[in-house]
C-alpha cells in the first residue's frame, strides 16, 4: 500500500514546475542525508577514497550535494515517466557527436553511473528514435520492478535483458543493430570482475564493455548525462579510437580512466551511493 501511495504522488508530481520538484529534492536529499546513516557512510567513505585531496568539511559538504542530486534525479522521474512527451523533450537536451549512433554499424554506448543516466536513456529513444538494449536488474519489491519497466520503455524503443538472459542474445541484438546501452562502472562481484585502478584504488570492475565491443564488432560511443537547471544535458561523445583491443585488463582499466574525467567535472552527480569497493583483493582490509 505505502509504495502504490508513493508511485501515486510521483505521477502527481509530473505536471509540477521543474524548480518545483528540484527543491522538494532537495528537501528530501537533506533528510536522507540525516537519518540513512548506514548510506551516508559509504558515500563518504568513497568521497574520501578517490579525492584525498579534500578535506572532512569539504567531504562532508560534497557527499550532502550528492544525496541531494541522487533525490533530485529520482523525483524527476515523475516528469520522465509520466509528464507530457512535449514537456520530456523541452527539459532534455542533446548534444555532440550523435552521428556516432545514428550511422551504420554496431554501437555500444558507455553509459556511466551519473544520477541522469535513466534522462540520457529517455533522450535517446525519445528524441533520436533508437531502439536500444540494456541489461535490467530485477527489484526485490514487485510493484517498483512494474513501474521501472514501464517507465523505461515509455517510448517504446527499448529491449530489457536480464542478467540471466546470457551474453549470446544481447550479441545478437547487437550484431543486429540495436545499439547496447551500458552502465558496467559498478561492483558486481569478484566471480565477474577484474581488479583495476578507480582513482588509484584496485576495484572490482566487470569487463563487459570490452567483451560486448569485442563479441558484437562494435564501437564504443561514451554518453554522459548532466543534470541542469533547465533539466539534462545528454553528452555523446565520439568514439574511443583503438577500443577494443586484445587486452581485456587494459581495456578495463582504460575505461575506468576515461570514467574519472567524467566524474571529475561534476563529482556531485556520480552514483557515490553504491559500494564501488565493497570486494578487495586478497589481503587488503574491507573499506565499509
Amino acid at each position: 500500500m505505502g509504495t502504490r501511495f508513493l508511485l501515486f504522488l510521483m505521477r502527481a508530481m509530473a505536471p509540477l514546475p521543474l524548480a518545483w520538484v528540484r527543491a522538494l529534492g532537495t528537501l528530501l536529499g537533506w533528510v536522507l542525508y540525516g537519518i540513512v546513516a548506514s548510506r551516508r557512510h559509504v558515500v563518504q567513505a568513497n568521497l574520501r577514497l578517490c579525492f584525498p585531496h579534500l578535506d572532512a568539511a569539504q567531504v562532508r559538504a560534497l557527499s550532502r550535494r550528492v544525496f541531494v542530486r541522487v533525490a533530485q534525479a529520482w523525483l524527476d522521474r515523475s516528469w520522465l515517466w509520466h509528464g507530457s512527451p512535449i514537456t520530456v523533450r523541452a527539459r532534455l537536451k542533446i548534444t555532440g557527436a550523435t552521428n556516432q549512433l545514428t550511422g551504420s554499424g554496431p554501437v555500444v554506448i558507455f553509459a556511466p553511473h551519473f544520477v541522469g543516466m535513466d534522462a540520457g536513456g529517455t533522450a535517446l529513444m525519445q528524441q533520436l528514435s533508437l531502439h536500444i538494449t540494456t541489461i535490467y536488474t530485477n527489484q526485490s519489491n514487485k510493484v517498483v520492478d512494474a513501474w521501472i519497466r514501464e517507465g523505461r520503455q515509455r517510448f517504446g524503443a527499448i529491449t530489457l535483458f536480464g542478467r540471466i538472459d546470457g551474453v549470446k542474445a544481447i550479441v545478437t541484438s547487437l550484431r543486429h543493430g540495436e545499439p547496447l546501452y551500458l552502465l558496467p562502472d559498478m561492483n558486481f562481484g569478484p566471480q565477474e570482475s577484474l581488479f583495476v585502478p578507480f582513482y588509484g584504488i584496485s576495484a572490482a570492475t566487470v569487463p563487459s564493455l570490452s567483451r560486448f565491443a569485442r563479441l558484437g564488432r562494435a564501437k564504443v560511443v561514451p554518453v554522459v548525462t548532466r543534470m541542469t537547471t533547465e533539466g539534462y544535458e545528454v553528452q555523446v561523445f565520439p568514439a574511443w579510437e583503438n577500443f577494443p583491443t586484445n587486452d581485456l585488463v587494459a581495456d578495463t582499466a582504460f575505461m575506468n580512466a576515461r570514467l574519472q574525467t567524467y566524474i571529475d567535472t561534476m563529482p556531485d552527480q556520480y552514483y557515490w551511493v553504491h559500494k564501488r569497493f565493497k570486494d578487495r583483493p586478497p589481503g587488503e582490509p574491507a573499506i565499509y
